[in-house]
């Protein structure tokens, strides 16, 4: 059974994440949670400080506080996803995006990592008193909603966005995490 952990990134990890991004590129799959990381390919060190700057943001209409996460793979060191967990929302968020962002790479899809992603994040939510998360994902993307459902997300509302049908999802985090805590117990291992 594979143990997987959230690692905060490092400048260690610079051509790692890089290659994350480049197979999302190669198999023209959208790039989720990443904190913009695509954005930043030609200086990754650029990216760092962004994410520092995101941990301390002050909430307003435009930004707010959030922590991004790869998600290692321990026996082999390898990062098979990324989290981005917004620890407020703010107007824009609460229409549509909410808490927390999420990827797993392609070639480590259907494996059972983004949950474990999300039960990670969800314990990263309780560390900073989150109560409820909310998370949304396209109607289309299946993989994306059954996670959500699997850590007990309830579905609220559909909503049109850029033309594609959205769906909302919220999630108690207290009640995911004991009703799941045994279920991930051997599969995670401790935050980096």
């Amino acid at each position: 059974m594979e143990r997987l952990y959230l690692e905060t990134p490092t400048l260690e990890r610079k051509q790692d994440a890089i290659d994350y991004i480049r197979e999302n590129y190669d198999y023209h799959s959208q790039i989720h949670g990443a904190g913009s990381l695509d954005n930043y390919l030609d200086d990754y060190e650029g990216w760092l400080l962004k994410l520092e700057k995101d941990r301390n943001q002050i909430p307003n209409e435009e930004r707010v506080p959030a922590e991004t996460y790869f998600l290692v793979r321990e026996s082999d060191n390898r990062i098979v996803g990324i989290i981005n967990i917004r620890l407020t929302l703010n107007q824009r968020l609460r229409e549509s995006g909410g808490h927390i962002g999420y990827g797993i790479r392609p070639t480590e899809r259907r494996k059972g990592y983004n949950k474990i992603n999300l039960y990670l994040a969800l314990e990263v939510c309780q560390e900073h008193g989150i109560e409820e998360v909310m998370l949304t994902c396209d109607k289309n993307n299946l993989g994306s909603a059954k996670t959500m459902q699997a850590l007990g997300g309830r579905l609220t509302r559909e909503f049109v966005e850029d033309g594609l049908l959205e769906q909302e999802y919220w999630i108690n985090v207290e009640e995911s995490l004991e009703k799941n805590r045994e279920l991930y117990a051997e599969q995670t291992a401790k935050r980096r």
